[in-house]
């Protein structure tokens, strides 16, 4: 039986939501809830395919999407007015509660390390070799989840003379994206040229570690074009990680 790990992507399926309206740039007072509960939903098969496991509150989330989507469809009972209540309201009131809770825990961070550790200075004028560069912007997890979605999509959907072997420890692909990140950056779907989907799946879980313990960033110049993985920490440096007995098969 394949292991289970951990879902630590998002903090919950409210983030997970505010993830998807950030993605389709709409309003969260207008969440257009078949868009997002089809997408909600095949987040949670991805997170299938990935042996993650899924807390119960995810599920309940579905289970409240597809209700207010059939809401939304089904014409209203005899005798409503057209003053009903919006069914997505009370999903946006949490969206909003969840919104100034992040916001608040935001700054609080940012207020213990301001001024104690970190220093201001004037921003400098940059250097005439350095001004043309495009200017990058570092990935959370979810950005890289949206990255594998494109990879697996590509890969064939016959899997009828697939072999099935061992299991592809999450251990032992940690040390082969060190090494060839060692040798240089590295862009994102390069890293699963000619893989299985096993091993596919072995080396995002690999990366996701690495990203999670700041040794690797993902960068990208502009939204949607090519991820840029880079090594966080000395060539030179070892990466020693904790993992659960799960990850060493």
């Amino acid at each position: 039986m394949n292991p289970r790990f951990q879902l630590d992507i998002f903090e919950g399926p409210l983030d997970l939501l505010l993830h998807l309206i950030k993605k389709n740039e709409v309003d969260v007072h207008d969440i257009p809830i078949a868009l997002i509960t089809d997408q909600y939903l095949a987040y949670l098969g991805l997170f299938e395919q990935l042996n993650l496991d899924l807390a119960g509150e995810y599920l309940v989330m579905a289970a409240t999407l597809m209700q207010i989507k059939s809401r939304l469809l089904l014409p209203p009972a005899e005798g409503e007015g057209e003053e009903e209540e919006d069914p997505r309201s009370e999903l946006v009131q949490q969206l909003e509660e969840y919104q100034r809770f992040r916001a608040a825990a935001a700054q609080l961070a940012d207020r213990d390390i301001l001024d104690r550790d970190v220093f201001r200075r004037s921003p400098e004028e940059p250097d005439s070799e350095t001004r043309e560069l495009p200017r990058l912007r570092e990935l959370e997890l979810a950005d890289l989840v949206d990255a594998l979605r494109e990879v697996l999509r590509r890969l064939p959907d016959d899997k009828t003379h697939e072999i099935i072997g061992e299991r592809i420890p999450i251990a032992d692909r940690i040390p082969v994206i060190l090494e060839r990140l060692r040798d240089g950056d590295v862009e994102f779907e390069s890293l699963f040229e000619r893989s299985s989907r096993r091993e596919l799946i072995a080396t995002f879980l690999a990366l996701l570690e690495l990203v999670k313990m700041r040794a690797v960033r993902a960068l990208q110049s502009e939204r949607f074009g090519p991820i840029l993985l880079t090594l966080a920490v000395p060539r030179d440096a070892e990466v020693s990680l904790a993992f659960k007995e799960d990850y060493k098969g």
